[in-house]
């Protein structure tokens, strides 16, 4: 299935010369994944910017669009003819939403994850949510401030946080979007002069004032095609996924992204690898990426790798240039999730400081592993006596 008949011509945009005032009240009004900027009436691509992007950015409303924009970014540059599976692990690589599509060279439109997710729905009942969801996850309680929220979004580069209370069970989620509409609500009721002063108040409030309770909620044993219909039903970027006989214990969180991701997996040879942020590469490719997991893997033998995400992050930090990179690996195994985490200056540090973290937590399983089947002998040993 090619994208032809999903990509769309309905979309937002802006002249490459408007102000970012203006492309942030657009988002407030019609909520849109992207917005794509052009010049020449429209005739001409600049780039996609993102609600992400905006809030991210301390640059001034007067500032024009095209100051935040980068045709050669994170959102691929499509062809209405692609593959959807091709196109879904461009979108998980570039950590986008939206892409711009073009026929014959000049821009034709665009097409979101929403667009794919709906696509390929009826096809997502064979999948259940324990096939694809991440385990490995961030949480906050209900003490923690909007600060502290804050921060631990933007360094696991993630949107949502399930909340949880003294005993460890779920009482809310709070997402990047609720605490930007809260903390906006309330500056827009101080004057200029007593704004920064009020910032740094929300900023101590805790995550409790703000937070979205009670959670929608998935079961490990439900379909994607159910979960997915949720999300696109409410408008929800990502679903908190409970144990099955314990509907307040956090098992993992499933977003739009680990759908697409299960969208591309391949069935060639090697390891299925994603990289997100791939641009990040530098002395490293992606086969060397690819090369150091299977090294690391073939050491446990029992273990099989279904699906490998390598997501890599750019602090603002350097050293003589290099750039401080944070890298995540998370592994889908036969033998559950594995993941390793490393920061280095350049990816490849980043990336080979990480795989030594996971080889670390490879051999533990096969560690535990061997002490089991250890156990088991000795205790069937012990019953022939």
């Amino acid at each position: 299935m090619d994208i032809s008949d999903i990509a769309t011509q309905d979309y937002v945009s802006v002249d490459a010369e408007e102000r970012l005032g203006k492309v942030r009240a657009l988002f407030d009004e019609e909520n849109p994944k992207g917005v794509i900027v052009t010049r020449a009436g429209g005739a001409e691509y600049e780039g996609v910017l993102t609600q992400k992007q905006l809030l991210s950015s301390h640059i001034e409303d007067d500032t024009r669009a095209v100051t935040l924009t980068n045709p050669d970014g994170n959102a691929p540059k499509l062809d209405r003819t692609e593959d959807v599976r091709d196109v879904a692990r461009k979108l998980v690589e570039g950590g986008s939403k939206v892409a711009p599509v073009f026929e014959a060279g000049d821009l034709w439109g665009i097409v979101t994850e929403d667009d794919i997710l709906e696509a390929v729905l009826d096809n997502l009942d064979a999948l259940t949510v324990a096939d694809i969801y991440t385990e490995d996850i961030v949480t906050v309680t209900e003490d923690d401030t909007v600060g502290t929220v804050l921060n631990r979004l933007r360094e696991n580069g993630i949107s949502r946080l399930p909340v949880l209370d003294d005993d460890g069970d779920l009482t809310g989620v709070v997402t990047t979007y609720d605490l930007v509409a809260f903390v906006t609500r309330d500056v827009q009721k101080t004057t200029r002069g007593d704004r920064r002063g009020e910032v740094e108040r929300l900023l101590d409030l805790p995550v409790s004032d703000v937070m979205s309770s009670p959670v929608t909620t998935v079961r490990p044993d439900d379909t994607v095609e159910d979960a997915v219909r949720t999300m696109l039903e409410y408008g929800y970027a990502g679903l908190v996924v409970t144990t099955e006989n314990e509907p307040d214990t956090v098992a993992g969180v499933l977003t739009k992204t680990d759908v697409l991701r299960a969208l591309s997996y391949t069935e060639e040879d090697h390891m299925d690898v994603q990289i997100t942020n791939i641009d990040l590469l530098d002395a490293i490719t992606r086969e060397d990426v690819r090369d150091g997991i299977e090294e690391v893997t073939d050491k446990y033998s029992e273990m099989q790798v279904r699906h490998a995400h390598v997501r890599f992050h750019e602090h603002k930090e350097r050293l003589r240039g290099t750039p401080l990179i944070q890298c995540q690996i998370r592994l889908r195994t036969n033998k559950g999730q594995m993941a390793g985490t490393g920061e280095g200056y350049g990816a490849d540090n980043a990336f080979y400081m990480a795989l030594d973290t996971l080889e670390r937590n490879v051999l533990e399983v096969k560690g535990v592993q061997a002490d089991e089947e250890y156990q088991g002998q000795l205790l069937r040993k012990l019953g022939e006596l």
